[in-house]
């Protein structure tokens, strides 16, 4: 348990106070509807829906504040500088934007669900006291006159209207038709095997949070869930309540008088939304920046290198940009973790085949004349990542799964160019770097680095500095004869390096066990960019052998969020 809090703490501190902010309001919003005396006459009608279809629409705006700040990606940059002061948990919390993002519009999906099934079972029930199918009251609370708007409590004011027709005609029918399905749309779109296989749908189904948010503001203008006017009145509902037939005749019962709440989503999301612009205005001026190419190289298994420079652009290790082509869409933004270190005068990244947007780069890249720029290309960015912190920590160990080896290979760079220097200024004092990759081809490109700084190292005596193990999870039978027979050579058959390729998966806890033993008072960061199950995996191993006794070793888990 202990353990648990070292690497959790903070975000379940944090998870726990958002929880604690959406019971508050649920039951508070709910009380005030199931118990105010304001909401007498229209519980009558509606029965316990009122308070349930009202406290979702409070759970509702909170969230729908916090939606859009996630995913402000310059706004969580300002905020991770500001934060540069402040210990590693709490700058780790901003790398952890997109599950946040994620679980607040699952309390979203789940409170809509609510409100639209209780404002069903309402609209149901106004429509049949309508037609005076329940008590006296109820029908005489339907059959109150339009005077100036006010006096009314039932909005559907025609026996014959039917249910439907009051849904798809008035405002907060019509337009919380519009935000479900928006929302329906948004959410499904972003199930994992649409966004991997078909990332263009979700992008494109994603920007209707735009007519989500519209309709948001404008759902409550309609001011369907009406209340009594009790300030001043003299109609008292204790004593009139079984004298409907006297109200207006006698002064103790006058007319009672309703009206229809404030709308006030409004104010829960205007600050988000002029954020958003600020966002998206910032956006488009990066976008409108001139991008020009270095280099362009074609890498084994369908990899691209880009070397791209930009004036002003200043970047950190392990930082990733959003990449724009408008010859491919003028719309869709794409994330690349740089592969580039900050000392070099370029920024480049290395892109992978991997679905229509990369697969259409790579074909008018290929079809360019030799030496030739290559398409108009816009960058928004850099963005911080987890990688930033790596060289915070006394010990670290990087973890690329396939081309998530790429932040890693800024770090790495970054470290060649620091040693460059007679007397290197850095914390850290040991780096442990872990790659696991499918094919032998997928090594090709980054073994030169590797080959660089095993040689740097051992010139400057310091080989202890950097340990790393490649790990090639998938070969066929041919490959494995190949290795055997040259197994006895100092280099590698597949890197060239010294360190020789492992076959398999690695044993974590063997790995986890040996850092510990080298590293007995270290605090250790673990950095993963690949795969959820990996992540998984190694933050299970970081609570287990980080060690509750301040003087012994810790693990803290980061990993790459896009």
């Amino acid at each position: 348990m202990a353990n648990c809090i070292i690497n959790h703490g903070l975000s379940s501190f944090i998870l726990v106070v958002w929880m604690a902010i959406n019971i508050f309001l649920f039951l508070w919003f709910y009380f005030f509807y199931d118990l105010g005396d304001q909401f007498y006459y229209t519980r009558h009608l509606l029965g316990p829906a009122l308070a349930w279809a009202r406290a979702p629409a409070a759970v509702l705006n909170f969230n729908c504040t916090l939606i859009l700040l996630p995913v402000c990606r310059n706004l969580l940059s300002l905020c991770r500088g500001s934060f540069m002061c402040c210990g590693r948990t709490v700058r780790k919390q901003l790398d952890k934007n997109i599950s946040f993002h994620k679980l607040v519009a699952y309390m979203i999906a789940l409170m809509t669900a609510v409100h639209m099934i209780a404002h069903l079972l309402n609209v149901e029930w106004y429509t049949n006291s309508r037609q005076g199918l329940y008590d006296k009251l109820s029908t005489a609370l339907s059959n109150l006159e339009d005077e100036g708007n006010t006096t009314y409590l039932n909005p559907i004011r025609s026996t014959e209207q039917i249910p439907t027709y009051f849904v798809f005609t008035t405002i907060a029918g019509l337009t919380g038709v519009i935000i479900t399905l928006a929302l329906i749309l948004i959410i499904t779109s972003s199930m994992e095997v649409i966004r991997r296989s078909y990332f263009e749908v979700f992008w494109y189904t994603h920007h209707l949070f735009i007519i989500f948010f519209a309709g948001l503001v404008f759902h409550g203008a309609g001011r369907i869930v009406r209340s009594q006017n009790t300030t001043g009145s003299a109609h008292n509902f204790t004593f009139c309540k079984d004298r409907s037939d006297e109200w207006g005749l006698i002064p103790e019962c006058p007319v009672p008088q309703f009206a229809g709440g404030e709308p006030g989503t409004w104010k829960w999301v205007i600050g988000p939304m002029i954020l958003y612009l600020c966002e998206r205005l910032l956006r488009f001026i990066r976008y409108m920046q001139k991008v020009e190419y270095r280099k362009i190289v074609m890498r084994p298994s369908k990899v691209l290198e880009l070397q791209l420079v930009k004036s002003g652009f200043k970047m950190e290790v392990g930082q990733y940009v959003f990449l724009n082509c408008p010859a491919i869409s003028q719309l869709e933004w794409h994330p690349f973790t740089m592969t580039s270190a900050p000392e070099e005068d370029f920024f480049s990244v290395h892109i992978r085949s991997a679905g229509d947007w990369t697969d259409k780069l790579i074909d008018i890249v290929q079809k360019l004349p030799e030496g030739a720029q290559g398409p108009k290309m816009a960058v928004d960015g850099p963005f911080g990542t987890a990688s930033e912190d790596v060289f915070a920590y006394e010990v670290s160990m990087l973890v690329g799964a396939g081309i998530g080896v790429t932040p890693f290979a800024s770090i790495l760079k970054s470290i060649w160019y620091k040693f460059k220097d007679s007397n290197p200024k850095l914390r850290t004092r040991k780096i442990y770097f872990y790659w696991l990759c499918r094919e032998t081809h997928a090594f090709e490109w980054f073994a030169d680095l590797l080959q660089v700084l095993e040689r740097e190292m051992e010139e400057r005596g310091m080989g202890q500095f950097l340990t790393y193990k490649l790990f090639l999870t998938g070969w066929d039978q041919s490959t494995a004869n190949h290795v055997t027979v040259r197994f006895d050579e100092d280099t590698d058959v597949v890197t060239g390096l010294k360190q020789k390729t492992q076959y398999g998966r690695p044993i974590w806890d063997k790995e986890f066990e040996q850092v510990r033993k080298e590293n007995p008072t270290s605090v250790v960061g673990t950095f993963l960019c690949g795969p959820a199950v990996l992540a998984t995996v190694l933050d299970k191993k970081c609570a287990k052998y980080s060690d509750v006794d301040p003087r012994k070793t810790k693990f803290y888990f980061n990993k790459e969020n896009f």
